[in-house]
């Protein structure tokens, strides 16, 4: 993905050290080296997982927060932090950003919280181009054009506003991402993958980026009852002769309330 848009609310918090400044959902271009903070106490986190799938590497912070990114890659590609009590965070980096010292903030989860799936998942069909937005990013085989799962949601949830949240989502190719230059694909672009809960669609999602929120309709919660998301991949609408998918891939979907 060429310019990825990182769509979430970016905010500076003061008081980590006199070099940098801690951003949640972003970098710092300022410091000794990359870290990983609590976005609120700006406090070092140990023992925080921080991996990019693609690379198959991960590593842990050290008693500071501080970690290295040693693994070799070229482009885009996504980070994930994880610690326990914390909501899972993923980044979309590349080579220039990985170069400049990083601090990361998480924020702690409620207890309202809900991870649904924090792995990378990819749909389609496996037919795709190499021009496509992040195709070369893409690591694992699509497990189909919908990605469904069935969780509890507990009768506290209404008395909150509650989101799903998409850690990354990289490989959609629609007009919007197409003029946002995300792809280089010059003659075909696709439908935006769809968000549907408990049967009803709440969202389409144009471009690719990190930490996507989407406010699930308190009406249609189901508490203490089964509930359902469902994501289905784009279609190409250029191709006439047979389906195909638009190839994507997600991580780090969680229900996080305020």
């Amino acid at each position: 993905m060429k310019n990825f848009v990182l769509l979430i609310l970016i905010f500076l918090t003061g008081g980590l050290c006199a070099n940098a400044e801690a951003l949640t959902g972003g970098v710092s271009t300022v410091g000794l080296g990359n870290k990983v903070v609590d976005a609120k106490t700006n406090a070092p986190i140990a023992n925080a997982q921080v991996s990019l799938p693609k690379q198959g590497y991960k590593t842990t912070t050290d008693e500071n927060g501080d970690f290295k990114l040693e693994a070799h890659f070229i482009g885009d590609t996504i980070m994930s932090v994880k610690k326990d009590g914390y909501r899972p965070f993923s980044l979309t980096i590349n080579e220039q950003i990985a170069a400049q010292p990083m601090v990361v903030g998480i924020q702690k989860s409620s207890a309202t919280d809900l991870v649904i799936d924090a792995d990378m998942m990819h749909l389609g069909d496996n037919n795709y181009s190499a021009e496509s937005a992040n195709a070369g990013e893409f690591k694992v085989k699509a497990i189909g054009p919908f990605y469904t799962k069935v969780f509890k949601m507990s009768a506290n949830t209404l008395a909150y506003r509650n989101f799903l949240v998409i850690g990354s989502i990289i490989g959609i190719d629609t007009a919007m991402a197409r003029a946002m230059k995300q792809n280089s694909i010059q003659n075909s672009f696709a439908s935006p993958p769809e968000v549907f809960f408990n049967g009803t669609k709440i969202a389409e999602i144009q471009l690719n980026g990190d930490n996507q929120k989407i406010r699930l309709p308190n009406n249609l919660i189901r508490p203490d009852q089964s509930n359902e998301i469902t994501i289905k991949t784009g279609k190409n609408l250029m191709q006439r002769n047979y389906i195909d998918y638009d190839d994507i891939e997600l991580m780090n979907l969680s229900i996080q309330t305020e």
